[in-house]
């Protein structure tokens, strides 16, 4: 793990009125450029070869001879061969040389891998480094772990396909969409074999990632994302923020509950069993006698975060929840950055942080906020790892 004497080290050589704004172009990069746009830094997006249009053309910074911002969010594209292209050493060099400050979001993480980033990416980011393994759930030490230490609910995992005796979901990884899931559910052991045995010589699952996939009890219920926001800078009012809540649309799933059930009933054994993979988000908003549920979530979090991972949560993270019948969160997955939702946010922010700040807040203009005070301050290192 780079140490943080090191990212001290780097920041002594960064202009701090100089400073840019980079993430990998996917995921979130939208919001955080915009975010970054509307608090006054300069965005560079890091763009895999192909993939580069949305930023390098229809997003794109117009601005004016004073430097006033037209249109767009996008002022510089970086393409690679490769997302982890950025790993090289005399790439990181040129990123330094720009007071350049990394935002990391799913995307970095998936395409650039862990160890890299942990040991050899040795440019500042926005964030905690170390909280970043955590994400992925054949880790020892994965967010049920922390989930776990935290007292935070979860739904019950099942060790033995054999003793499903309620409707379940199983989470493993799609073997053709590699970044993509390949979940399924099930209500007994019967119906758990017979479906992965039909995904399975679709080629959608495959017999590694079937032998280490979690089975949980599935929980019925709304589906909330709740996207917090930590300052360790915060000295008057909490620092604990809740900025934003949004909900998944998920292929081919949606498109099937839009089905009258005698329609799905026909489907062809190929179709029958919808796949889960996200293609969008909505916003929304919770009841407000469940909110003070939400922080308490939140404050649980950020409390085991710093007892086991130093120095605990700083800015985004996301917690995704349902709720039950009884009116009981249960959170079935953590991001321990920004959210893969927070677009929902761009230019418009969000009811809670625009209420909360007075003026449009998104996750992406909290975190260039973040960093606006914390250079004011002369505290970077307190939000950069």
């Amino acid at each position: 793990m780079i140490e943080q004497s090191e990212i001290k080290t780097i920041l002594e050589d960064y202009d701090q009125l100089k400073l840019r704004i980079g993430m990998t172009a996917s995921h979130s990069a939208l919001d955080l450029c915009d975010g970054a746009i509307e608090e006054g830094f300069p965005t560079v997006a890091y763009c895999q070869k192909g993939r580069e249009r949305i930023y390098s053309e229809y997003f794109r910074t117009q601005r004016s001879s004073s430097g006033r911002v037209r249109r767009g969010m996008v002022d510089k594209t970086v393409v690679l061969d490769r997302f982890d292209g950025i790993i090289d050493p005399e790439f990181q060099q040129g990123m330094r040389d720009r007071n350049m400050i990394f935002i990391p979001n799913r995307a970095f993480t998936s395409y650039c891998g862990i160890d890299r980033i942990e040991n050899d990416f040795r440019v500042p980011m926005f964030g905690t480094r170390s909280m970043l393994r955590m994400e992925e759930r054949t880790e020892e030490f994965d967010y049920y772990w922390l989930l776990e230490k935290a007292g935070l609910p979860y739904p019950e995992a099942i060790e033995d396909p054999q003793d499903i005796d309620c409707l379940v979901i199983v989470k493993l990884h799609h073997a053709q969409k590699k970044l993509e899931r390949g979940f399924f559910t099930c209500a007994s052991y019967e119906e758990y074999v017979e479906k992965s045995s039909d995904l399975l010589a679709q080629g959608v699952i495959d017999e590694e990632s079937l032998k280490t996939a979690r089975i949980e009890r599935y929980v019925i219920g709304p589906v909330f994302n709740l996207n917090f926001f930590y300052s360790p800078l915060e000295e008057e009012m909490p620092q604990l923020e809740l900025l934003g809540v949004d909900w998944r649309f998920e292929s081919s799933l949606d498109g099937h509950v839009r089905l009258p059930a005698p329609q799905q009933m026909t489907m062809p054994a190929h179709q029958q069993i919808p796949e889960m993979t996200v293609v969008g988000h909505n916003t929304a908003t919770i009841r407000e006698s469940l909110l003070e549920g939400a922080f308490e979530l939140g404050e649980k979090f950020v409390k085991a975060s710093k007892e086991h991972y130093d120095p605990g949560v700083i800015g985004p993270f996301c917690l995704q929840t349902c709720i039950d019948k009884d009116m009981n969160f249960h959170i079935y997955d953590v991001a321990p950055r920004v959210g893969g939702g927070t677009n929902v946010h761009v230019n418009v922010g969000h009811p809670y942080g625009n209420s909360l700040w007075r003026r449009p807040m998104s996750t992406g203009r909290r975190i260039a906020l973040e960093l606006r005070r914390a250079a004011e301050q002369d505290r970077l290192l307190e939000v950069l790892t």
